[in-house]
């Protein structure tokens, strides 16, 4: 089986628009498309799910509240109470007023760096990592829509020419 892949190259956002919907309008399956900035829309267009990014970081908030509870907990109640302006040391309700600021700095702290720590893994971006760039153009002012070819090579070429591509290649992806 053959890995061959169609590189439609547009100069114009809204053409490229135009074309990921006519694309899946026929059926094809995109693969990627790369863009110099982010387009608006172009997920719904693509058909892409919403991403579930914001329940993870509500996961992590409540383990950073956790966490926070727990350490203070045992490092101010258990471990070692003291009498800090007056305030009872036996209870950790009666201090938690106090207790307020970190508690909430925290949970951002563990909602932020699992949320990148979760990111990078989920776009499986990692130190030394080679750029997947197919055509440096896409990083300055040129669209770029990478569509599976399977045994419809010539039909594809003359589909995307007709919406609107300045550039069509077919690529043998290894």
């Amino acid at each position: 089986m053959s890995n061959k892949v169609i590189y439609a190259i547009y100069n114009d956002d809204d053409i490229l628009m135009d074309a990921v919907k006519k694309t899946r309008a026929a059926h094809h399956h995109i693969e990627e498309v790369f863009t110099p900035f982010p387009v608006h829309g172009l997920d719904k267009a693509m058909g892409i799910a919403p991403t579930r990014l914001a329940i993870c970081a509500f996961i992590y908030g409540c383990i950073g509240l956790s966490v926070a509870t727990t350490l203070m907990n045992f490092i101010m109640i258990q471990d070692w109470p003291q009498d800090i302006g007056g305030k009872p040391s036996f209870s950790y309700v009666q201090n938690m007023p106090a207790f307020v600021p970190i508690m909430f700095e925290l949970t951002v702290f563990f909602a932020a760096h699992l949320m990148v720590i979760t990111f990078y893994m989920r776009s499986k971006l990692w130190p030394f990592k080679q750029a997947e760039n197919p055509d440096v153009r896409t990083t300055d002012d040129h669209f770029l829509m990478e569509v599976a070819v399977n045994d419809n090579e010539e039909e594809l070429v003359s589909f995307f020419q007709s919406t609107g591509a300045v550039e069509v290649k077919v690529i043998d992806k290894h």
